[in-house]
C-alpha cells in the first residue's frame, strides 16, 4: 500500500498508484502536531466501536488515550480533500492557531495515504444535543444558568470567527451536535475549521442525518448563499432549541403538526412565548428567557440583511433593555419539497403555513466531492 508518512519533521513520498499526494519535501508548517496512524489506530484500541463519540458528515469521532495518558478525540475524516497534502497541513496550521474559549482547540492531524485525521482536545460532557434534545441524560441536569451560558458562549465563539479572524471562517455547521460542552458545561464550537479545510468541492446537503433538519438559512440551501448570515440563522434556531429542550427536526410541537420555528413565531404572534419553555426547566427569569427567544427570531428572519451580526446578538442577550420588536419580521424557511423560500407571514393561517413550511431544509451533515 502507497502512503506518505511524517518523521523527524519531514514529508516524504512513496510513489504508488492508489494515492498521489504530490512531490513534497521539506519542513511541516510549525504549529502542527503530527501523529502516524499506527499511534492513533493504538490510542483508540484500533477505532474501536466502544470509543466511537459521536459521527457527522465530516466522518465519526473516537475517544483515544495517548501514550502519556492524556485524553484525545481524534475525528477520520470521510472525505478526502483535493488540496495537496503541503496545502491541507498549511490550512490546519492555520486553524491550529485559532485560539479561543468556546473553541474547540486542535491539536494536530495524521495524513498517511488516503487516512486524514484531526485530533482534538478531549470535551468531557461531549455534545449539546445529547445532554438536551435526545433521551435526557439523568446525571446531566442544564439549569437557566448553564443554558444561557451555552446561548452566551457559542455567540462570542462564533463572534470571534466572523468578526475577529483575517479572514474570517464562517462555520457552516452550527447545530446542536457541534456544540460541546466540557466538564463544566462552558460551549466549545466543535468543527469550526473544517469549513476551511474543504471550501471548493464539497456539498454539504443530505437528509440521511436525523436530528438535524432545519439549520439551513433559506437563501443557502436554495441559491448557495453562504455569509455569516447563515451561521446566524443556525445559531437562531438552536438558542430556540437551547431555551424549549426540544428538537427543530420533529414536526410535532404545539397543538398542530408543526416545526419548532413555525410554532415559536406563532407563539410570539399571540404573545405567548412563554409556552415555549422547556417543562423540566422549573425556575427561570421569564423577562430574560422570552428576551432570548425574541433575539432568535430575530437572526432566523427571512431576508438575510435583516440579521443582526454577533456581536449584535452578544448585546441584545446581555444587555437589559428593550428589543426593537418594530423591526422585527417573520423567520425563513425552505420547503424542499415544494422548492418555495419565503416567510412565516403574520397574516397566515395555521394550515396555509403547514402546507408551505411542509419540509425544513436538510442539514450540512454530508462531504461528498461536486
Amino acid at each position: 500500500m502507497s502512503c506518505s508518512c511524517f518523521r523527524s519533521s519531514i514529508l516524504e513520498r512513496r510513489r504508488g498508484p492508489a494515492n498521489d499526494l504530490g512531490d513534497l519535501t521539506g519542513p511541516l508548517p510549525g504549529n502542527i502536531k503530527v501523529f502516524t496512524y499506527r499511534e492513533l489506530r493504538s490510542a483508540t484500541n484500533n477505532f474501536h466501536i466502544s470509543n466511537k463519540i459521536g459521527k457527522g458528515g465530516f466522518g465519526t469521532v473516537y475517544k483515544g488515550v495517548l501514550r502519556n495518558g492524556s485524553q484525545v478525540a481524534a475525528k477520520a475524516l470521510s472525505a478526502e480533500s483535493r488540496q495537496g497534502v503541503h496545502e491541507f497541513l498549511t490550512e490546519i496550521d492555520v486553524i491550529a492557531n485559532v485560539r479561543h474559549p468556546n473553541l474547540v482547540e486542535l491539536i494536530g492531524c495524521c495524513v498517511e495515504g488516503a487516512h486524514r485525521i484531526l485530533v482534538y482536545e478531549f470535551v468531557e460532557n461531549n455534545s449539546l444535543d445529547r445532554a438536551l434534545l435526545g433521551p435526557r441524560n439523568k446525571t446531566i441536569k442544564l439549569d437557566w444558568a448553564n443554558r444561557s451560558e451555552i446561548c452566551l458562549g457559542t455567540a462570542r465563539g462564533l463572534s470571534y470567527l466572523h468578526e475577529e479572524l483575517e479572514p474570517y471562517i464562517v462555520h457552516r455547521d452550527i447545530k446542536a451536535s457541534n456544540i460541546l460542552l466540557d466538564k463544566d458545561f462552558v460551549p466549545k464550537i466543535g468543527d469550526f475549521g473544517l469549513a476551511k479545510l474543504f471550501p471548493e468541492n464539497i456539498t454539504h446537503i443530505s437528509t440521511r442525518v436525523a436530528g438535524t433538519t432545519g439549520y439551513l438559512a433559506p437563501e443557502y440551501a436554495m441559491g448557495g448563499q453562504l455569509t455569516k448570515m447563515a451561521d446566524i440563522y443556525s445559531y437562531g434556531v438552536l438558542v430556540i432549541e437551547i431555551v424549549s429542550g426540544r428538537s427543530s427536526s420533529k414536526q410535532n410541537w404545539g397543538e398542530m403538526q408543526k416545526f419548532l420555528l413555525e410554532w415559536t413565531w406563532q407563539l410570539y404572534e399571540v404573545g405567548k412565548l412563554v409556552e415555549l419553555v422547556d417543562p423540566e426547566l422549573n425556575e427561570y427569569p421569564e423577562d430574560e428567557v422570552v428576551r432570548y427567544i425574541k433575539v432568535a427570531l430575530f437572526c432566523t428572519q427571512a431576508a438575510a440583511t435583516r440579521r443582526p451580526t454577533m456581536t449584535q446578538v452578544i448585546t441584545m442577550l446581555t444587555k437589559n433593555k428593550r428589543l426593537n420588536e418594530k423591526e422585527l419580521t417573520a423567520p425563513g424557511f425552505f420547503s424542499e419539497g415544494s422548492g418555495y423560500s419565503g416567510s412565516l407571514n403574520k397574516k397566515s393561517t395555521s394550515n396555509s403555513i403547514s402546507q408551505t413550511i411542509s419540509s425544513f431544509p436538510p442539514s450540512i451533515t454530508q462531504v461528498t466531492p461536486r
